[in-house]
């Protein structure tokens, strides 16, 4: 069963409280979705950590229930 956009958003948010999340669903089929994700979490981190952060706070869903993710990271512009 594919997952809902509120359901990744809820747990992105769950994992960095912080964060901005926008979710898009690219394919309108529940399993290929964009997220942009704005964190001061993020700072200090490279990309690939940003990501790793990101994914970690899906809990495994990645490429199981949730197949494809297109991820944009960053941190708040002061």
């Amino acid at each position: 069963m594919p997952m809902d956009a509120r359901e990744i958003e809820t747990m992105i948010k769950e994992a960095l409280p912080d964060a901005t999340v926008e979710i898009r669903d690219l394919a309108g089929d529940g399993d290929h979705y964009a997220a942009t994700v704005v964190s001061a979490a993020f700072k200090g981190k490279s990309r690939v950590q940003q990501h790793q952060m990101v994914y970690g706070a899906l809990q495994g869903r990645m490429g199981g229930v949730l197949h494809a993710l297109a991820l944009t990271t960053g941190v708040p512009q002061d």
